[in-house]
């Protein structure tokens, strides 16, 4: 491995903001400065401007990488060690935008639609295949010992789905909701978030901490008090209400994990969303403002120094478009922060790093459940600590949840399990299986109305969706 240059491989480049995020976190380590970065995306456009950021990233920490960028998969796959995977299969337009616009007219509202739901469910089936596809592209042309890191949604199906399709190459799912929440924890506490000793498990966007502590005292009556007094940020009242009935903090976001049960969305139920400050479709306004973010992103390319991020937002409201202030930041940041690198809380590049300097370190990670949480079902994708080394990703023992958490997780479970044998066993009749046991839409619809919605989503996917799906 030292005797050739380091070869890591980012397909789906074109996500700028991860492109960004994590090539400066991998250039930021000596060790790893002088790397290969090999950078594939379909969209060439996208793709010529992650090589613009990655060379101006590059420039900015003094780093000498060899960079390349093809929309060849293959060849950039092509001796790789690490593979770090963003991709989203079908864009925002047309394959998101029909995620909320179909199941809309049956009455079933979403506010992110990636991770589970309907929304989750026909990601899901739309991006198994090609990272099935990649899955193949990486055991015939990577290098020995390579490792994929992916941190495409639906998380857990995906990764559950590719470990079981290849024993060769193993899937490490990464997700940053336990490090932010962390962090927003420790802003409400008024505690700096170093100071915290936590821990967490279970599925990726509904784990739970199962210590939260500051030299050994129990934070958690803490945060109740929070929640009892209201004193909880208003975008976070959905997660301190499961602290409330559960007793435990969730790592997702509340926006997040409103969709994944059936207490939060009800057709017909303003009040719930306005007790709980819910926002109906946040990711299509995410989306919204990145298409128009994207002309400044490519003008401060072309001529840095020349975008100011105001011009931005006076677009978007002339525009009324609804603006969550940390996607205006994303975007300010690639306006006004390509030369100011700030290393991100992913874990990505910490995975890289200790694996190919052996100095040791722990992350979240996404894996399968081989004897490491017990009541949850064998072979399921579950997130839980890792230790990494030149041995790879080793995941702990976590022994059995609280009997609670791990009922809620099954909810999910159910329906992860339905999508990957949808994809592994090509039965398109666990599509419709699937939808029926979501939590929410089986709390919103009936089956005759599901049968109908998913007939709809799988027809209007169809480009999308291998021929098996097909109606």
């Amino acid at each position: 491995m030292h005797s050739r240059r380091l070869k890591i491989a980012l397909i789906g480049a074109g996500s700028i903001v991860f492109t960004r995020n994590l090539l400066g976190d991998i250039l930021s380590y000596p060790e790893l400065s002088n790397c290969e970065i090999a950078l594939h995306d379909i969209d060439e456009h996208r793709l010529r401007l992650a090589e613009k950021v990655a060379h101006r990233i590059a420039t900015g920490l003094g780093a000498k990488p060899v960079i390349t960028a093809s929309i060849n998969r293959r060849s950039a796959l092509e001796g790789a060690r690490f593979v770090i995977s963003t991709i989203q299969v079908g864009g925002y337009r047309p394959a998101t935008v029909t995620d909320f616009e179909i199941p809309k007219k049956f009455g079933l509202e979403q506010t992110i639609g990636d991770t589970l739901g309907i929304g989750g469910i026909m990601r899901g089936l739309r991006t198994i295949p090609v990272q099935l596809e990649m899955l193949r592209d990486m055991e015939d042309v990577c290098a020995e010992g390579a490792i994929h890191l992916n941190y495409v949604n639906p998380m857990a199906m995906i990764t559950w789905a590719l470990n079981l399709a290849s024993t060769r190459i193993p899937t490490i799912g990464l997700c940053h909701s336990v490090q932010h929440t962390a962090q927003e924890l420790a802003n409400d506490l008024g505690i700096p978030v170093g100071e915290i000793d936590y821990r967490c498990a279970g599925i990726n966007h509904m784990a739970f901490y199962l210590k939260f502590e500051r030299n050994g005292e129990d934070l958690m009556p803490k945060l109740r008090e929070i929640q009892r007094e209201g004193r909880m940020p208003a975008w976070n009242r959905v997660r301190y209400e499961m602290l409330r009935q559960l007793g435990y903090f969730p790592t997702e976001s509340s926006e997040h994990f409103s969709e994944y049960v059936p207490w939060f969305i009800k057709n017909g139920r303003k009040e719930l969303l306005e007790k709980f400050n819910i926002p109906l479709d946040e990711y299509p306004g995410r989306c919204q403002v990145f298409e128009h973010a994207w002309p400044y992103i490519e003008r401060e390319l072309e001529n840095p120094g020349s975008q100011d991020v105001r011009a931005l937002e006076v677009e978007l409201a002339a525009a009324d478009i609804h603006v969550m202030p940390r996607e205006l930041a994303h975007a300010a940041r690639l306006l006004e922060g390509l030369d100011t690198i700030v290393r991100s809380v992913e874990f990505g590049s910490t995975i890289i790093h200790s694996m190919v300097t052996g100095k040791p370190s722990v992350i979240y990670g996404n894996v399968r459940n081989h004897h490491l949480i017990d009541n949850l079902p064998q072979g399921c994708a579950v997130e839980v600590p890792c230790l990494v080394d030149a041995s790879g990703v080793q995941p702990t023992r976590v022994g059995a949840l609280p009997v609670q958490l791990a009922a809620l997780m099954r909810t999910n479970v159910n329906v992860q399990e339905l999508v990957v044998e949808a994809v592994l066993k090509q039965n398109r009749e666990h599509v419709y299986h699937a939808a029926m046991l979501d939590p929410h839409t089986a709390a919103t619809l009936d089956l005759e109305q599901i049968r109908v919605m998913v007939d709809e989503l799988l027809q209007a996917h169809a480009a999308y969706l291998p021929q098996y799906l097909h109606l």
